[in-house]
């Protein structure tokens, strides 16, 4: 893995007008390629660290919801160092960051059993995390437990075409190029499918599953090197 210093010293070379991180405004010939098999073209900011997902988030973060217009309790589960900075800034001591073992959280937590009180919070993001826990309905269920009423979460997961039609998961697989083949990567521990929400509504959210990459434009698309497909699951206490 390059250090985030060597990628800020490539990204001064990467300076152009073609692609722009709409995280940190600022612009580039190309992203940087990213992946850890294939990897992706056009894939990474190396100065905010972003990748697709991240840029798409941000964008409906600040266009869909009133993240940015509003003062609001932030719990960040597995912080992405994208977004911390201008988290932080905007929503001061009321952004908390969570992790089991991220030295960037401010919180050391297991996300099956969240040290904090119920109804704390108005949002809550969980980026790529569900994939990898032993429980996951029990940790979506956390998350709802520490929302307010009304509040609102974004759990995003990856998933791998051909999707299958339930999520499947098997820990009697441990080797980790038998879960790279099985799961889509050595560290993951079940492979998501199209009950997806159906697992997040099981907890008590009402489940929108938001197509904002289809609203948005073609030049928009490859101006900020968004995802082609990526549906963001809005989940409501």
């Amino acid at each position: 893995m390059i250090s985030p210093l060597v990628l800020k010293s490539i990204g001064f070379f990467y300076r152009g007008h073609n692609v722009t991180c709409p995280i940190i405004n600022r612009s580039y010939r190309k992203f940087l390629p990213y992946g850890r098999v294939n990897p992706r073209p056009n894939a990474l900011c190396p100065d905010s660290l972003s990748l697709e997902r991240h840029r798409l988030l941000w964008l409906f973060l600040k266009e869909e919801t009133n993240f940015f217009s509003e003062k609001l309790k932030v719990l960040h589960i597995a912080p992405e160092q994208c977004f911390l900075n201008k988290f932080e800034e905007r929503h001061g001591e009321n952004y908390i960051t969570g992790d089991i073992e991220s030295p960037l959280a401010k919180v050391k937590m297991d996300i099956h059993d969240i040290p904090l009180e119920e109804n704390t919070f108005d949002v809550a993001i969980c980026n790529h995390v569900m994939e990898h826990v032993d429980d996951d309905i029990r940790a979506m269920g956390e998350i709802r437990r520490v929302l307010k009423p009304g509040g609102w979460a974004i759990i995003q997961v990856p998933f791998f075409p051909p999707l299958p039609d339930k999520t499947f998961e098997d820990f009697s697989i441990i080797d980790p190029k038998e879960r790279e083949k099985v799961f889509g990567q050595d560290d993951h521990v079940r492979l998501y499918g199209k009950d997806y929400p159906e697992r997040l509504a099981s907890v008590g959210f009402k489940v929108r599953e938001d197509d904002y990459v289809k609203r948005i434009s073609e030049e928009k698309i490859r101006k900020y090197a968004l995802p082609s497909e990526e549906i963001i699951y809005y989940c409501v206490k």
